[in-house]
């Protein structure tokens, strides 16, 4: 991309922020959609840019957009729960939230992924930090370990709320998942307890929030456990929070997985290290080159203002890791 592209690129991503933010409301509306639909085209298409690298005014501007995104997505996923939960088995209607095909496939590759990186195939106990109102990573992980409990954290009282409604209904989900009103920074001692610690993309809406989260999580995670973690990559950095994977000491990276497609966050996989890390270089993973897990971040459901489908980079990548992964 050259400067041109480029400054043409910052200049419409500040213009939608502009509409954006003089928007009255970020609940779901023609409005709101048509200009996050806008905003994702904008920033979907793989691009050599790098956001942190961008002007101070820039990166202002840039900071306030992850914050309106948050936002936006936090209301549309508080409009689905709050109507699920209308119903009396609330999770018979799930399939009433348009992604949820998607949660269905992703959460089979997480799963798959999962047992390629964890010495036990039902882990105990996992954890999503930043869990919010709608956990469908939890539930649709759910339906593959039977045996394993699920915490979810979430610092917002009503999101733990409208998440609980949605599983106190079903006799098995209502034993195995659990819902804490807490910030992740007051969270020590029982991280120890957990086999695969999963971090939200907008837990820590920037680089200094993000890596004092991460340093908290290396201090009180079991040695050996997973971390899994959201970032973006290219333009999508406008969208979400950027993870450098030389930021996460005291993990070893496993995998970075960017992909190239719809689905606009990158993962990382880390594994707390067991004992004094030796410095290696991660593995680069751009749309589906090694195994790498591939997840459904709470941000990504910014796909929810454009309607746009996300199976083709489930399909690419299980076509490219199937003899790996299955």
């Amino acid at each position: 991309m050259g400067c041109d592209q480029e400054d043409m690129l910052v200049q419409k991503v500040c213009e939608i922020y502009d509409s954006i933010s003089t928007l009255e409301s970020l609940k779901p509306s023609k409005d709101v959609n048509t200009l996050f639909t806008e905003l994702v085209l904008t920033c979907m298409p793989p691009s050599p840019i790098d956001v942190t690298k961008l002007s101070v005014t820039i990166q202002e501007i840039r900071s306030k957009l992850i914050r309106l995104c948050g936002q936006a997505e936090g209301l549309l996923e508080s409009h689905f729960s709050t109507l699920l939960g209308s119903f009396e088995t609330p999770l018979d209607h799930i399939n009433i939230f348009p992604y949820y095909t998607n949660y269905l496939k992703l959460g089979h590759l997480e799963f798959t992924i999962l047992n390629k990186h964890i010495s036990n195939p039902n882990p105990n106990r996992i954890a999503f930090i930043g869990s919010g109102p709608l956990p469908l990573t939890s539930i649709v992980l759910a339906s593959y370990l039977r045996t394993t409990t699920f915490h979810n954290y979430d610092v917002d009282p009503l999101a733990n709320k409208l998440a609980l409604n949605l599983v106190s209904a079903d006799a098995d989900l209502s034993k195995r998942m659990f819902f804490h009103t807490t910030d992740v920074m007051d969270v020590s001692n029982v991280l120890n307890d957990y086999d695969v610690v999963f971090l939200a993309a907008l837990v820590g809406m920037n680089k200094e929030e993000k890596s004092t989260v991460i340093g908290h999580l290396a201090e009180y995670m079991a040695p050996g456990s997973i971390l899994m973690l959201r970032s973006a990559h290219g333009a999508r950095g406008f969208l979400y929070p950027v993870i450098d994977p030389s930021d996460l000491i005291g993990f070893e990276v496993l995998s970075v997985f960017h992909p190239m497609d719809e689905v606009i966050n990158s993962v990382i996989i880390a594994r707390k290290y067991e004992k004094k890390p030796v410095l290696v270089h991660p593995v680069i993973d751009h749309q589906g080159l090694a195994p790498a897990m591939v997840l459904p971040t709470k941000c990504s459901e910014i796909q929810g203002f454009n309607h746009t489908d996300r199976s083709g980079m489930i399909e690419e990548l299980a076509i490219h890791d199937q003899e790996q992964l299955i």
